[in-house]
């Protein structure tokens, strides 16, 4: 089984739309583009990527797709379209005609009303996402879960990802409501798991013990069927570097067999987000 992060952004500072991208952060508020990524790639074996969304715009959209047409290891694009948009269904199905447009990913985590994702208006948007066969990704926190829950049991054709293992308070130590809203996720939903992000979460005291509870609920209740693996590169710089996040992974997953690892180190991936995986090289085990 070939080897897919599921989870990478790119971007370019002058275009303007990265809101959230201030100076504040200082290491990751530059220029981030596949040259800079295309080393790491190659080092740890890994053939495709899921380039993800980080401005909420359809011009950001319209560049990775550009990006995406010049650099084949990105097999797939995760993007954004305003889905309160009386026209949202018709954007949906016009952005749906790239081959490379895997999903579409509101920033729910940055939406005050925690019940943003259940209003009427948005019904046409979730069916057209349906229809078109694109994934959902979920860019929740854990105070969304109830209603991540509710909207997959509304849609249950609607493929969900939910990105970040919903971001669990990892600094702080949190796990019990987070771990409860997880298990009735995968329990009662088709929701699959993205492992990525808990670096971010744990902040720059992690470690892999920190990390691990987190890891071993998500594998308990999740399955390695369920689970993909994405390094949230660039923004998970601002805790730990790919290597060290691959590394910590590997440790992570120890307990899983080979064809395991294999499933979320990259055939997950490329089911859920229906990915033409070149035949490059081979998953590390």
């Amino acid at each position: 089984m070939k080897r897919v992060d599921a989870h990478q952004h790119f971007w370019l500072l002058s275009r303007g739309d990265y809101g959230w991208l201030t100076p504040d952060l200082g290491a990751i508020h530059r220029d981030f583009l596949p040259s800079d990524i295309e080393p790491l790639l190659a080092r740890h074996g890994i053939a495709s990527t899921v380039l993800v969304q980080a401005a909420p715009t359809e011009a950001e959209t319209l560049y990775m797709l550009s990006l995406a047409d010049r650099h084949p290891f990105v097999e797939g694009v995760v993007g954004w379209t305003d889905f309160a948009a009386e026209d949202a269904p018709a954007a949906i199905a016009r952005l749906a005609r790239h081959p490379k447009l895997k999903g579409l990913r509101p920033m729910i985590q940055d939406i005050a009303d925690v019940d943003w994702m259940l209003q009427p208006a948005l019904e046409p948007a979730f069916r057209a996402l349906a229809a078109a066969d694109l994934v959902f990704d979920a860019l929740v926190l854990p105070r969304h879960l109830d209603n991540l829950f509710r909207l997959a049991q509304r849609h249950p054709d609607l493929r969900i990802v939910v990105d970040h293992c919903a971001k669990p308070a990892v600094s702080s130590g949190d796990f019990a409501g987070w771990a409860e809203g997880m298990a009735r996720m995968a329990a009662e939903t088709a929701a699959v798991c993205k492992l990525s992000g808990l670096v971010t979460e744990a902040g720059a005291e992690w470690s892999v013990e920190r990390l691990r509870p987190y890891v071993d609920h998500v594998l308990s209740v999740f399955g390695p069927g369920r689970i993909l693996w994405g390094s949230d590169w660039p923004v998970c710089t601002l805790a730990a570097s790919y290597d060290d996040w691959v590394a910590a992974t590997e440790r992570l997953l120890e307990s899983c067999s080979g064809d395991e690892r294999g499933a979320i180190l990259g055939g997950n991936a490329a089911d859920i987000y229906r990915l033409q995986v070149p035949d490059r090289v081979e998953c590390r085990e």
